[in-house]
């Protein structure tokens, strides 16, 4: 590194943006891929275009990824069963470094690393199942692993690193080294426009101060993937820059570890920069690129969240039949109860469903075909929010012994199920790497990406009125071949998708059907909220959800069929495949009736109206007589840039 300038101080350091909702949404629209180069399914499912050509017959690994992935499966699960003790990380609330460094003996934080830096080179698929099975042993683990290979630094640098950062770091990664991705801010979360770190140019290096808030990992890492705000100067084109960074550089505190309510050996903290050195040559990318490298890693990134998801699913299912076939109840046992049973046969149908999800996008990842980013995001939006809701269900199930931890059903001589542990560890998948309500937006911006392209500049007050005639025009062809199209299509003839009912079995095809004819539904729908709505089309964010839940739902039953046609084929559980495919896609149908219901009978409007309310202080009463618990201090940390005050609670692992 250069040494220090004398010169650079922190008075050089800008001060934190001042950002308008435009500016806001600007960066965001520039952070997202603008072109479409390869095919995607479910782009063309919200574009009213059932394209099951693109998804079957489901794609299949080469047998020798096959091969080292069972292999490796295999020996990680003996690990987990004889040398991960969850119930102690549980206890105390960390993950014992034995357990880490036995892991990186493996090779697991190598999973996604090409061999030729010491990798093991999974494919996604087996990089996921890893992380199920890993997860349940504990989610801690899980999360530790994924946040250190599906958004910290060897997939940045695996996408858009040089061949010397290749060289220089990802062989450390592969078997030593603990990554971590720091992005939030105490006052910068989805909105990353207003990101107030800085890294100013100083000479070959740049200069970074700021603090980071969350920092999966940062406890304990040796790299850090760091986002930060280049000023725009002569020279350089700045914005928001991703950087790999040495955790003990000079100038980073590791100022807290956090504690949450599940995840509790989670490494994860708030970090410090004051006047941290970073060579230029550290720089991923160009400057500017960094929300866009962020953005393009979760693209397959997002799809270890739900992998986890699916690991939960298959434990609930689990309990949920041993529990219930042993539990009796007025003479029978739990599970042969209406009201009991129905929460099973849900459990076992989602579980199918949110495995074939993950499994149809990871091998499309893994082909490279497609276009997956809005399959990936439809995966963690959908995994996240089933995975809660089985956990929830896995809880009612057990009653009162669901809501008691496993430490105390095993003092008082009970089997230790920690379904209450299980529900807190899953909440937070409703917020990580995009919570639910940011989910719908991105997802919603990327599945209305035709309709902007030709007719984004009608309703954007900065283009011209040349503009506005041009896009109309354009506007007018597309639609003009585009909306017949929606009227009619193959989910009207009884003869459509015949491979999916062959003789003998429970007639999918009829499923597949209702898809087709609600993709086309969907994107009339679509069509019309925007004519009606045109630029506040984007405030109408529960409208949007709403299109996004459905076409999750479609994803999810196309996927279950899809799977359930290839287990039969390969002679692999057909029938009873058939069966899961068959009820999760009739409980998925009543979902997707309520939501298309909800488009336009809901309380949206009204609402607004009782949060303004709220805001302004109409309803304060009601607030009258509680005893807040909450503790004094600010809402947001301060975040000014500065030395650290604090002790550095960094704890690489050795």
């Amino acid at each position: 590194m250069s040494a220090p300038s004398d010169s650079f101080d922190t008075a050089q350091v800008p001060e934190p943006p001042k950002v308008s909702e435009r500016e806001a949404r600007r960066v965001a629209e520039a952070a997202r891929e603008q072109s479409w180069r390869k095919p995607s399914f479910a782009k063309e499912l919200f574009l009213g275009r059932f394209q099951l050509d693109l998804i079957h017959p489901h794609p299949a690994p080469p047998a020798e990824d096959v091969r080292r992935g069972e292999a490796f499966l295999a020996t990680l699960r003996e690990f987990c069963e004889t040398r991960i003790d969850g119930a102690r990380i549980e206890r105390e609330a960390r993950i014992p470094d034995e357990v880490i460094n036995g892991l990186k003996e493996l090779g697991a934080f190598g999973m996604k690393i090409d061999r030729k830096y010491g990798g093991l080179g999974l494919t996604q698929v087996y990089y996921n199942k890893a992380l199920a099975l890993v997860g349940m042993a504990n989610a801690s683990i899980g999360a530790l692993l994924s946040a250190h290979q599906s958004i910290g630094v060897p997939q940045p640098l695996k996408m858009f690193g040089t061949q010397e950062q290749k060289d220089m770091f990802l062989p450390r990664l592969a078997r030593t080294d603990i990554s971590a991705f720091l992005l939030t801010e105490p006052d910068v979360g989805s909105d990353p426009a207003r990101l107030a770190t800085t890294a100013v140019r100083d000479g070959d290096d740049y200069v970074l101060d700021g603090v980071k808030l969350w920092t999966t990992n940062g406890v304990v890492a040796d790299l850090l993937v760091v986002m930060a705000r280049v000023p725009k100067s002569e020279g350089h084109k700045g914005g928001i820059t991703a950087f790999v960074v040495e955790a003990d550089s000079p100038g980073i505190t590791v100022e807290n570890r956090n504690a949450f309510m599940g995840l509790r050996g989670l490494e994860n903290g708030v970090t410090r920069f004051h006047q941290v050195r970073v060579p230029a040559a550290n720089r991923i990318g160009p400057e500017g690129a960094g929300l866009k490298i962020a953005l393009t890693t979760l693209n397959t990134g997002r799809l270890s969240l739900p992998a986890m998801c699916v690991g939960v699913g298959k434990w609930c299912l689990k309990i949920a039949r041993e529990w219930t076939a042993a539990r009796e109840q007025w003479g029978k046992p739990v599970a042969h109860h209406e009201a009991v049973g129905e929460k099973i046969s849900f459990i076992a149908a989602t579980t199918f469903a949110l495995e074939a999800v993950v499994d149809l996008a990871s091998q499309m990842a893994d082909e490279d075909r497609n276009d997956i980013r809005i399959e990936a995001a439809l995966a963690k939006l959908y995994g996240s929010e089933m995975g809660w809701l089985m956990a929830d269900e896995l809880v009612q199930i057990r009653g009162g012994r669901g809501f008691e931890t496993a430490e105390s059903l095993a003092a008082r001589g009970e089997r230790a199920v920690p379904a209450e542990q299980i529900l807190r560890d899953m909440r937070i998948n409703r917020i990580f790497e995009g919570s639910t309500e940011i989910m719908h937006l991105l997802i919603a911006r990327e599945a209305v990406d035709a309709h902007l392209a030709v007719a984004g500049d009608i309703i954007d007050p900065d283009k011209t009125l040349s503009d506005k005639a041009r896009a109309g025009a354009q506007a007018g062809v597309f639609y003009a071949r585009w909306l017949p199209k929606l009227v009619a299509g193959p989910g009207q003839l009884p003869t459509s998708y015949a491979e999916f009912h062959p003789k003998g079995h429970l007639d999918l095809s009829a499923h597949l059907r209702y898809v087709e004819r609600t993709s086309r539904k969907l994107a009339r729908s679509t069509f019309y909220a925007m004519s009606r709505w045109q630029g506040a089309m984007e405030t109408k964010q529960g409208f949007l959800g709403r299109i996004v839940d459905i076409g999750a739902e479609l994803f999810a039953m196309s996927a279950a069929c899809v799977r359930a046609e290839m287990l039969r084929t390969g002679g692999e559980h057909g029938r009873e495949a058939y069966q899961l495919a068959d009820v999760f896609c009739r409980q998925a149908r009543l979902r997707v009736e309520e939501l298309f219901t909800r488009l336009w009978s809901n309380t949206d409007d009204i609402d607004r109206k009782v949060v303004n309310g709220v805001l302004s202080g109409t309803y304060t009463w009601l607030e009258e007589g509680i005893i807040d618990p909450s503790g004094d201090g600010p809402w947001i940390a301060d975040a000014t840039p500065g030395a650290s005050q604090r002790k550095n609670v960094h704890r690489p692992i050795r």
